[in-house]
């Protein structure tokens, strides 16, 4: 083999593992996202998993990263471990389908049908589709279409650049011997083992491995403990992706070691008892593309078939293996939704942030309402949990935050663009109206303290207004969490009635300090509480402009508003002279 076949052996392989890479990324756009939502949701029972796990991989064309997903599921605590073990046991399995669509490769033959079958008759037609897909159509899921034939087109003109390059192999003595040596069970597996953990793919070395049996001359007896070496190779991406993880996310991480390496010693043990005893044929014979994707499969689903009903021996495994200290058992496990590992996986970071941003807003929205109750009933253990959940709040935006900054360098659709814009533009909203529900409390302390009382009347219009806050606030987050237009749209009407509840409420106080019915002191904690609330009506009027305004894929909240008020919608109109009402009319009986 010389220079310029190393050269092409190596450029061969180059373009194998980007069309490999290509053809798995936009798989996963035309599918829209959602396979990997799907994966932490539907798994309830180890059959499901298993389907499951077959699906997703068998589209992502890759079980490691099927596995790097579960951990983070586990480690967020989204799954239980064993939840994920059926999904990797699925993920085995559906990684073989790039081996069969290798194994097209290996067609030849002399008829009509095997040359059109041929990859140097369909290869160019499938390439010329693709871009002629991705260049000339203006629709995303044709373009997706488009780059995954080119994909494609380009693994499998790199699959046969490499078989060309390893051709003039099959007559090197040197290369006939070094494969005889890889018989042997244990340097096949570790050999196997090795070039996997290096490459880190078990999909690409399988492929490189049935381009380099078009040599003929690999054996079955060759190519069999290379591809088990190769399944327990794949696990080392996997395992250097737990590496931060909690101890559950580590755990998951082994689950798929112990899955490949017992899989692997029983079927060797199977595989090797049944040739001393019945004595297979096959093993001397040459391979082929389609015989290594078929050993590759009846591997994996042996395995899988022998150890499901071993899923609780797996789970008890790791945890002997990694155990919990007696220390972490008392202390309740802080789960972490946004998981560094999703950021690779757009649709579930986006799925995590959302998740995460709506405990943020469902916490701001019961310290509001805790610290509203605190003005006529002060109790300091509910003061103090209201100042624990703002700490936490200002975590999740420094968390959130920063996630969805790393989240948005990277390569999205336009509607996750959008969507990371709507999670953008809320966490600021939800954070300062938790800022408002701790100086409610400040407030409500403070009237303790100073033992200040409220005449009837200013606390029958405070509970007014503070009942329409809790309302507008309440519609302000579940049209968030559900991304509900029509919810939404019922905030901005609600939210100009807090304006005007606000404008009345600051003239009767007025009216109360000038005729001397209100001390000074009381006027500025009334004052203040007033001020509390129309900006918690503000910030839920934000959040309600952009759920709309984000569906129209756009976000100019002032032109919004303007062109609200100056056409006067009519559900605008009514839903404002409901609310008004509701809430200032019994204000004026007063």
């Amino acid at each position: 083999m010389d220079i310029i076949s190393c050269v092409h052996l190596i450029g061969g392989l180059a373009f194998f593992l980007f069309g490999m890479s290509l053809m798995g990324d936009y798989l996963k756009k035309l599918a829209g996202g959602k396979l990997e939502v799907f994966l932490g949701k539907l798994t309830s029972t180890p059959i499901k998993g298993i389907l499951l796990g077959t699906f997703v991989t068998a589209v992502i064309q890759s079980s490691s990263a099927t596995t790097v997903m579960v951990v983070g599921f586990v480690n967020s605590g989204m799954m239980q471990l064993s939840q994920a073990i059926g999904i990797i046991m699925g993920a085995n399995i559906g990684t073989t389908a790039t081996g069969w669509i290798l194994s097209l490769s290996g067609i030849q033959g002399t008829s009509m049908l095997a040359r059109l079958l041929s990859p140097t008759t369909f290869i160019p037609i499938i390439a010329l589709i693709g871009v002629i897909l991705y260049m000339f159509s203006k629709k995303q899921v044709q373009k997706n279409a488009g780059m995954i034939m080119l994909g494609f087109s380009v693994l499998m003109f790199g699959m046969q650049t490499m078989s060309e390059a390893v051709e003039p192999l099959k007559e090197n003595e040197e290369f006939t011997n070094m494969l005889v040596m890889f018989s042997n069970p244990l340097i096949g597996i570790l050999v196997g083992t090795l070039f996997t953990a290096v490459i880190q793919s078990s999909s690409a070395s399988v492929g490189i491995l049935q381009a380099l049996s078009m040599t003929c001359g690999i054996t079955y007896s060759t190519a069999i403990p290379l591809i088990l070496g190769m399944n327990i190779g794949a696990c080392v991406p996997v395992l250097l992706s737990s590496i931060g993880a909690n101890k559950d996310g580590k755990r998951t991480a082994w689950v798929y070691l112990y899955y490949n390496v017992l899989g692997t010693v029983l079927f060797l043990a199977v595989y090797y008892l049944a040739d001393y005893f019945i004595g297979f044929s096959f093993t001397s014979h040459f391979s082929n593309t389609v015989g290594i994707a078929v050993a590759n499969t009846i591997f994996k689903v042996f395995s899988t078939v022998a150890l499901l009903p071993f899923i609780k021996v797996l789970e008890k495994l790791v945890y002997l293996t990694i155990r919990d200290n007696p220390s972490e058992k008392t202390t309740k496990r802080s789960e972490n939704l946004l998981d560094e590992r999703f950021i690779e996986y757009p649709p579930l970071a986006i799925e995590q942030s959302r998740k995460t941003l709506s405990n943020m807003a469902e916490l701001a929205k019961d310290n509001i309402f805790a610290a509203i109750g605190l003005i006529e009933d002060f109790d300091p253990k509910i003061a103090e949990e209201i100042r624990k959940n703002e700490n936490t709040i200002d975590h999740y935006e420094d968390s959130l935050g920063t996630y969805l900054v790393q989240l948005s360098a990277k390569e999205l659709s336009p509607a996750e663009t959008n969507e990371v814009s709507k999670l953008l533009h809320s966490i600021s909203d939800f954070e300062r109206i938790g800022d408002h529900a701790l100086n409610i409390c400040k407030l409500a302390e403070e009237i303790q303290e100073k033992s200040l009382v409220f005449s009837t009347k200013a606390q029958k219009e405070l509970r007014v207004i503070s009942n329409a806050v809790r309302e507008v606030l309440s519609l302000a987050v579940e049209a968030f969490e559900k991304d509900d237009v029509t919810i939404a749209a019922h905030v901005e009407p609600l939210e100009q009635v807090v304006d005007l509840l606000k404008d009345e409420l600051r003239m009767r106080h007025i009216n109360r300090l000038q005729n001397g019915r209100c001390t000074l002191e009381l006027g500025f904690v009334f004052n203040d509480l007033v001020a509390n609330f129309e900006r918690i009506a503000d910030h839920c009027s934000n959040v309600g402009i952009c759920v709309i305004q984000l569906s129209n894929a756009s976000f100019e909240t002032h032109d919004y508003l303007r062109t609200l008020k100056e056409t006067k919608e009519a559900h605008y109109v009514d839903e404002y002279h409901a609310y008004k009402k509701k809430y200032y009319a019994p204000l004026l009986e007063m």
